[in-house]
């Protein structure tokens, strides 16, 4: 296991993107917990969100893909 995937900033939060959302290269997805670190991701390109791969809370491995993106 590499990390822990959540989707929201604390558990109150909405969550960073939705099914449906438009990202850029530069939007945070998600953030990565590993080590007690808390990583941002970002989506690396530009699209819509169509499938969130991973729930909420659930451990990550290395390479894992998350999101699927429909480019625009």
């Amino acid at each position: 296991m590499i990390g822990t995937m959540y989707r929201a900033p604390s558990p109150d939060s909405a969550p960073y993107v939705d099914v449906g959302s438009e990202v850029g290269p530069e939007t945070v997805v998600c953030i990565i917990e590993a080590m007690k670190v808390m990583n941002e991701i970002k989506a690396e390109a530009r699209g819509i969100i169509t499938q969130a791969l991973v729930e909420n809370a659930k451990p990550v491995e290395f390479g894992q893909p998350l999101f699927k993106i429909r480019p625009i």
